[in-house]
């Protein structure tokens, strides 16, 4: 898996375009800001997000493939840490918003090896909402002094992506990371996470809401996140009824299909 003929060149200064844009998503604490400053080499933008008072950061860095000489700039941003996407707290609005409605050709999610279910609460979450995601598997140093086993392999089929085992202090295998999720980006390698199961009953509305829906926005009937859309107006999500009310729903980027 050791990408040896990648380089990630730091502190970028001079370039003419950026190739491509990674959300970096995750958990507080879960050494998502420290693989953004690994990659960047703490070259970052920091502002605020509009209309919030939450930090905005953006970096760059390149890629290089060194049997090819083949260069890739890549801007990468730094999303909020959070523990769902739901929209209850500015961090989350922030995340989920971007994630819908924003530019990027691939998310990163960074998952915990010392508290992984934690982690997949968010993952299965980010799952609904796009298809260009890869997981980094980060803390695994910290998972083997604690006895922790995972099975990438097992863990990879069953969520059905790519899952890059990293450790984000050290920058082990963070040449890998960005070969993957460039090949991912290139199709050359499938992303497809798995979306988790309804409850028949659950079910059962979702599909009443449905015949409803698509009869006031008939062209939502082939929209991949028609469930996500369904399931968001159940949970009272303010946005998602907002942009139904107005007839804007077109606004949200359909990722899944990208």
């Amino acid at each position: 898996m050791n990408c040896e003929n990648c380089k990630i060149i730091k502190n970028i200064k001079n370039y003419t375009k950026i190739d491509y844009i990674i959300a970096l998503v995750g958990n507080p604490n879960v050494g998502k800001s420290t693989l953004f400053n690994t990659l960047t080499g703490m070259k970052v933008k920091v502002g605020n997000w509009p209309g919030k008072t939450v930090s905005k950061i953006e970096g760059y860095f390149e890629f290089v493939k060194l049997q090819t000489n083949q260069k890739y700039v890549f801007k990468i941003i730094d999303l909020p840490g959070v523990y769902s996407i739901l929209s209850f707290t500015p961090e989350e609005e922030i995340t989920r918003n971007f994630l819908l409605t924003s530019n990027y050709d691939i998310c990163i999610l960074i998952l915990d090896s010392t508290n992984l279910h934690q982690s997949l609460v968010l993952a299965l979450q980010v799952f609904e909402i796009t298809n260009n995601v890869i997981a980094a598997l980060n803390l695994i140093d910290e998972a083997k002094r604690k006895g922790i086993k995972i099975d990438i392999s097992q863990l990879e089929q069953k969520l059905k992506l790519p899952i890059i085992p990293i450790i984000a202090q050290t920058g082990y295998n963070i040449e890998t990371l960005i070969d993957q999720s460039l090949q991912v980006i290139q199709q050359k390698i499938k992303s497809n996470p798995i979306k988790y199961s309804l409850p028949p009953e659950l079910q059962n509305i979702v599909e009443e809401i449905k015949i409803e829906l698509i009869e006031y926005y008939p062209e939502l009937e082939n929209n991949p996140l028609l469930r996500w859309i369904i399931l968001r107006i159940l949970e009272g999500d303010k946005l998602i009824i907002e942009l139904i009310k107005n007839k804007k729903l077109n606004q949200i980027q359909i990722s899944l299909t990208k």
